[in-house]
This record gives C-alpha cells, sequence and structure tokens, in this order.
C-alpha cells in the first residue's frame, strides 16, 4: 500500500549517515518518516530536488544572539530567523550577554525572551569567579546545554584565568564544559597590535595560534 506523507522532497541528492544517493525524502508530522523511492506514495506537498543537496538541519553549537543587553546587535528572534533561513535547526546560544548567564535566574530569564525564537535551542551557563560550586545543578537546569569556560577575555565576569579556579570549574562541571582557550598574559601583552591596526583583520594577529596553544 503506498503511503502518505505531508511533504516530500524528490530527486535531490540526500545525505544520511551511510553516504549520499540520488533518492527522495518523506516528511509526515515534521519529521523525516522515510528515505527512499517514493514515486508511488502521495504527499500534501511535493518539492522538486533535483541538482539540489538535501541535508538534515544544522546544528551550530556556538552562537551569539546579544540579548539581552546588546539588542542593538542581534536579539534572540531575529539571530534565529536568520539561523533557519541558512539551513540551521537548532542552536546553542553562548553566556556572554549583560546580564551574563552565571545564575539560574539568568537562564530563565533568557527561556522566557526564547519564547519568539524559530528554532530549537539551550543555553550555555558561563563558568565565572563566584560560580564553581553551584555549576553542578545550574548545568541540570532544562534548557541549559552545558558550561562555557572562557580563559581568555570576555565581557560580564566571565575571565576565568587561573589554573586552580580552572580546575575547580572542571572538577564541578559534571556533564559537558566547552572551553574558550587562549592564554590571557599574552592577550595582554599583545592587545597593541590590534589596537595599533585598529581594524578587525587585526583579530587573528592579536589572537594567534600560540595564544590558544599556550592555553
Amino acid at each position: 500500500m503506498a503511503e502518505t506523507f505531508d511533504l516530500v522532497i524528490r530527486g535531490g541528492r540526500v545525505m544520511t549517515p551511510s553516504g549520499q544517493a540520488e533518492t527522495s525524502v518523506g516528511v509526515r508530522d515534521g519529521r523525516i518518516a522515510a528515505i527512499g523511492d517514493l514515486a508511488e506514495s502521495s504527499a500534501g506537498e511535493v518539492f522538486e530536488a533535483d541538482g539540489l543537496t538535501v541535508l538534515p538541519g544544522v546544528i551550530d553549537t556556538q552562537v551569539h544572539f546579544r540579548e539581552p543587553g546588546n539588542e542593538h546587535k542581534e536579539d534572540l528572534a531575529h539571530g534565529s530567523r536568520a539561523a533557519v533561513a541558512g539551513g540551521v535547526t537548532a542552536v546553542f546560544e553562548m553566556p556572554n550577554t549583560k546580564p551574563a548567564t552565571v545564575t539560574a535566574d539568568a537562564l530563565n530569564d533568557k527561556l522566557k525572551r526564547a519564547e519568539g525564537m524559530w528554532c530549537d535551542h539551550a543555553f550555555f551557563i558561563g563558568a565565572a569567579l563566584d560560580n564553581h560550586d553551584d555549576l553542578a545543578e545550574l548545568e541540570q537546569l532544562p534548557g541549559c546545554c552545558g558550561v562555557k569556560l572562557f580563559m581568555g577575555s570576555s565581557t560580564g565576569g566571565l575571565l576565568v584565568d587561573e589554573d586552580t579556579a580552572i580546575a575547580s570549574v572542571l572538577a564541578h562541571g559534571r556533564r559537558r564544559v566547552a572551553i574558550h582557550a587562549e592564554d590571557e598574559p599574552r592577550l595582554v601583552e599583545r592587545k597593541h597590535l590590534a589596537e595599533e591596526e585598529g581594524h578587525a583583520r587585526a583579530h587573528p594577529v592579536w589572537r594567534d595560534v600560540e595564544t590558544a596553544l599556550r592555553a
């Protein structure tokens, strides 16, 4: 018996865990229900994907949407809408907002603001000098995707560059800790390179490979 789908994406080059193939994808109730020859199936909508590559939704694990505090740059709604337009269906958002996401209250505030987002989402809790002991509980909160540790300069008191403090963060984080690995003393020593240039192109010169390796 022929299957029925809400949507059939037909004839594209489909990427799967086992490789790629010229085939079709059947979607039902917002989920992929079948991959294969669906010529005999019926669908509410058929998208002809000849010559196109069909990918699953991308998960972007590091986005900076700047809400709260710098919405003039970007906010959760507009950032997530742009993500969807580019094929990104889920995002993990960084904690260096204003205020920084370092407490349960700050996380809950972001989750409320995120009600208008266009894609799936979760938020990092930032490691700070005064929340080490709470990280094991904070990272278990609904909506938290893990702990973010900044070893190089950041905003909102999120710099954690001393070895003992870093060890404490890693000891308390039970699930996953994402690390921004840059050697802070080298950043301070070389900051003049960026200031003298006065242009974004100096960024990789100032924050070079050696800065990451030392961290």
